[in-house]
């Protein structure tokens, strides 16, 4: 029933905006699609936004839930429009906020502690409310000034209704829709319920911080703001404050005489390095969440970092597919971009190179053809993972999230310095990750690695190698057996076909002597009759047969 009862709210909500058509524009009820031009509120109700802009505000009114689900979307340009895709981005995860005694209260059984006993000062106008959690400056007992985060009473129960009704959206939609089945609705539902349960565990987020933090310990000019383990729970983040100008703001950062050519290679190499040196990137690097201070000189700011909720981490064979594609990219091997497909199996082994060679030049050879500074990025990934789809390839969350960061971080470095050339800043991170992979500086470290495991082992040695010794001979006797077998076979083989040959010829006889003999049934004085002719050979074929198979 409370499933029926949200359905009809978003129903309610979708006639609002227009959007019924969409409804019954479906497969299913295309046969009955006259109703929408009688329905009442469709005489009258001429909506002047464009589709892209209505669905958005349709999710704004359906509730946070639904804004962050179109958050997730705007970054799948892999499975839908670009149209809805650039509308879907600008959905912001602004809520208002609930009480601040509320989350009082929420801290307090938290810490199973009053409140004044932990902080000196505790600020209940939140900084900034979101769909999942709020934030709250504070400040501890020894003056050190803290985040607060606290996660919002009710939401689990709350999202899993939603989730649940999603889900079944979702299922319905592949089942009655042919694009929605292509798209798998399903798979990004599950993506999204995944994402935002690791949103409601604020200890992930806090260990995600604390890993990036000592990635980067030894960097003065990429600053990671510290966890207060003792203060952090499940629904509670106790994270050092961080204070900065927004790099959004670009007149503050001239104002405060920032290089901003330096500010944005050095934060393109700072998310390379994350991606090829630690396997372990900040996933959300949208402008709210980067702050800038002055370095020691112009040409060394220093870049802080906050909202750790989505990180992501990049398996080798990810890490090998991306730095081998964007060096093909770069020198127009499309053939070879095609066979790392194929070779590593994200597409069907049948698939034809010269097939995907040619999708694949068609759709990035117009992008490729510019300056090099100009080429961007994330939109050559988002272009391969649409020919990727093309072939029935499902892309990987992970390279999902990396292609969304990418165009975040092109799309910010850019705004800082128009002429940023993302491929020349990238491509010494990624030339030292190749060479240490695969190299001979590759080789030794990986020789190192391996090496106590090895030493370990070194005492089983001689016993694995008896073992082994008295494995091969047993499999030698019974190849040896196998191998008059075989001899055998292939013996008896050649006898069956002679025979067969043989008993060929036979019926070949016997079949001309009845031809013969059935043309011309009278003599004409030759040496021997024709008749006669035909009966030795059917005689001989007889015998041809006979002997052949005798022995059978």
């Amino acid at each position: 029933m409370p499933q029926f009862l949200r359905l009809l709210v978003i129903q309610r909500v979708l006639i609002s905006h227009g959007l019924d058509e969409i409804i019954f524009a479906t497969h299913l009820l295309r046969p009955v699609r006259f109703i929408f031009y009688i329905l009442p509120w469709n005489w009258f109700n001429k909506h002047k936004e464009k589709r892209a802009v209505r669905i958005r505000l349709m999710l704004e009114e359906l509730g946070p839930i639904y804004v962050k689900l179109g958050q997730i979307l705007s970054t799948r340009r892999d499975l839908i429009p670009k149209d809805i895709a650039d509308e879907f981005a600008k959905l912001q995860d602004n809520v208002a906020p609930f009480s601040g005694k509320i989350a009082r209260e929420i801290i307090e059984d938290a810490y199973g502690r009053n409140i004044n006993d932990i902080f000196s000062k505790f600020d209940e106008t939140p900084l900034a409310s979101a769909s999942v959690a709020q934030v709250h400056s504070a400040t501890l007992k020894d003056g050190r000034k803290f985040i607060i985060k606290v996660i919002r009473p009710g939401i689990e129960s709350l999202i899993r209704k939603d989730l649940d009704l999603l889900h079944l959206l979702a299922k319905k939609a592949e089942k009655y829709n042919k694009n929605a089945k292509s798209l798998k609705f399903t798979g990004v539902i599950k993506e999204f319920e995944k994402t935002i349960f690791n949103e409601l565990d604020l200890q992930r987020e806090a260990s995600n911080a604390s890993q990036l933090h000592r990635n980067f310990v030894n960097e003065k000019r990429y600053h990671v703001p510290k966890i207060d383990w003792e203060l952090t729970k499940r629904n509670v983040l106790a994270i050092e404050r961080v204070e900065g100008i927004p790099i959004r703001d670009i007149n503050a950062l001239k104002a405060a005489d920032i290089d901003l050519k330096c500010l944005a290679e050095y934060g393109v190499e700072i998310f390379f390095t994350q991606v090829f040196r630690d396997n372990f990137f900040h996933a959300d690097m949208h402008p709210g969440n980067i702050f800038v201070v002055p370095g020691e000189k112009k040409e060394l700011p220093i870049i802080k970092v906050i909202d750790f909720g989505i990180m992501c981490s990049l398996t080798e064979f990810d890490q090998h597919y991306l730095a081998d594609n964007l060096v093909a990219f770069l020198n127009r091997d499309y053939h070879r971009v095609a066979v790392l497909h194929i070779q590593s199996g994200w597409v069907p082994k049948e698939t034809r190179a010269d097939e995907l060679e040619g999708a694949i030049r068609t759709v990035c050879e117009p992008l490729i053809d510019r300056p090099i500074h100009e080429i961007s990025l994330g939109e050559l990934l988002q272009r391969l993972f649409q020919i990727a789809r093309r072939f029935d390839v499902e892309i990987m969350p992970q390279l999902i999230l990396l292609q969304k960061t990418i165009i975040n971080i092109e799309g910010i470095g850019r705004q800082l310095y128009p002429q940023l050339n993302l491929w020349e800043t990238a491509r010494p991170e990624m030339e030292r990750w190749m060479s240490e992979r695969m190299g001979v500086k590759g080789f030794v470290k990986s020789a190192m690695l391996n090496l106590p495991r090895l030493i370990e082992r070194l005492p089983e040695f001689p016993n694995r190698t008896i073992d082994l010794i008295d494995k091969l001979y047993d499999g030698k006797i019974e190849m040896e057996n196998k191998s008059n077998e075989i001899r055998k076979l292939r013996k008896e083989m050649k006898t069956y076909n002679r025979k067969t040959i043989v008993s060929v010829i036979g019926s070949g006889l016997i079949l001309s002597a009845t031809i013969i003999y059935a043309l011309n049934n009278t003599t004409h004085g030759e040496i021997i009759s024709i008749p006669l002719a035909s009966w030795i050979l059917g005689v001989l074929g007889l015998v041809l047969i006979y002997f052949s198979w005798k022995d059978k």
